[in-house]
């Protein structure tokens, strides 16, 4: 104990007490001022507001935005069943390459500057929101965290598939087995001693029949041509299918890829939506018809071409009628609902309160890094890296155009919206 005594007041951090307490009360009145609806408001809200020129605006917001998001998700999912734009031609690679640099431009420039915008407005306080690069910081996050759910969903539907692949490729070979018995006068009969769990062709130890791994070699090979023959081989194989009006997505109906396909969907949606509503808002809330008219036909382009990559890649995974036209409707309809809510909200929202600004901020900031993920990963990089481009040359030069072009255009849009 009298040791203890000793050190007792060396580790007594009674003076530092004060100067701890006051941090802590600094840091939350800092939060606290940040996250309050005290009025901010800014002399633009004042500039060109007319309140009835921008309620008739925003109908027309609506109309437009919402045309242009069915008439981009309906054009893949209509135009699979037709020669010109099936999943696997030409047109359309090069066409979802424009959609990508749409939406590549869209989470760099508008997204990510926004957010950035909102996080370092004067409105806010100077601590913390001036000392840390928060944008940046929650889009890595978005990216991380989309990265985890698309390396998780990929994983659960490729088990899942597995599962019920090899349950239909065990009951198909049961019935072959019986019905070549039955044809042979064979009857199978087992007695008094069960199945040891080994396949045929395994030897003890859990190696298998050296005519089993010739056989799976020779598969092998087959199954991944290299070079030039890999290029003739991956022509024939688009040949065969459009000639016998077979659709198995890109890669002639590698389950691998439909996998991939069902994953990189749902998620690119996620991505989608979440920045549709924010983009939804923020038209709705405006009261300046300076501002809302730029954005009708920014946005308008923007959902049209962000429609056809999102309807792409449901057209590739091969979902249920049922399925496809929910995930279209709640596409086209997520914008105009986030413009009918804003309109609502408007005539007592401040858009330039902190609560406000940290909120949309935070939000343009995770939405930048779903949709950056998504462009570079599932999109440009699925396509672009595939033996499809690489054995296409004149592919890769339109492809290559098209992808400089969507992005070139979208970006430029920041100028006016």
């Amino acid at each position: 104990m009298l040791f203890i005594e000793d050190i007792w007041p060396i580790l007594y951090l009674e003076r530092f007490s004060p100067k701890n307490k006051l941090f802590s009360e600094s840091l939350l009145q800092s939060i606290t001022d940040s996250m309050s609806n005290t009025a901010c408001k800014s002399s633009e809200l004042e500039v060109c507001r007319d309140e009835s020129a921008a309620f008739k605006l925003k109908l027309i917001a609506i109309a437009s935005i919402l045309l242009a998001g069915v008439a981009g998700i309906a054009i893949p999912l209509i135009g699979r069943h037709r020669k010109f734009l099936r999943t696997d031609g030409s047109l359309f690679v090069a066409a979802k390459a424009f959609a990508a640099g749409v939406i590549l431009a869209t989470g760099f420039v508008h997204m990510l500057s926004g957010g950035t915008d909102a996080l370092t407005d004067p409105c806010l306080p100077k601590y913390p929101w001036s000392k840390f690069p928060f944008s940046g910081f929650f889009a890595m996050i978005a990216a991380l965290i989309t990265l985890l759910v698309d390396f998780v969903g990929t994983q659960y539907y490729e088990r899942k598939q597995g599962l019920a692949r090899g349950s239909c490729r065990e009951e198909h070979g049961r019935v072959e087995t019986l019905d070549a018995d039955s044809e042979n006068g064979i009857v199978a009969v087992v007695e008094g001693k069960e199945w040891n769990g080994e396949v045929f062709g395994e030897e003890e130890g859990g190696s298998m029949h050296i005519v089993g791994m010739h056989a799976h070699a020779a598969h092998h090979r087959h199954s991944h041509p290299q070079g030039q023959d890999g290029c003739n081989g991956l022509l024939r194989t688009l040949e065969h299918d459009h000639g016998h009006g077979h659709e198995h997505g890109f890669g002639g109906g590698d389950d691998g890829n439909g996998v991939r396909h069902v994953v990189v969907s749902q998620v690119l949606e996620l991505g989608i939506v979440s920045h549709s509503v924010i983009i939804g808002l923020s038209l709705g809330v405006s009261e300046s018809p300076c501002t809302i008219r730029p954005l009708i036909a920014a946005l308008s382009f923007h959902q049209f071409f962000e429609g056809f990559a999102l309807g792409g890649c449901i057209s590739q995974a091969q979902f249920k009628m049922l399925s496809s036209t929910i995930m279209a409707c709640f596409f086209a309809l997520t914008t105009p609902a986030g413009i009918g809510i804003g309109t609502a909200i408007a005539s007592f929202y401040n858009p330039y309160s902190p609560a406000a600004l940290v909120i949309e901020g935070i939000l343009d900031s995770l939405s930048a890094g779903i949709l950056v993920y998504m462009a570079l990963v599932d999109l440009i990089a699925a396509d672009f890296l595939s033996k499809r481009m690489s054995c296409n040359f004149r592919l890769q030069v339109v492809s290559y155009f098209m992808l400089f072009l969507g992005a070139g255009l979208m970006a430029s849009l920041a100028v006016w919206a």
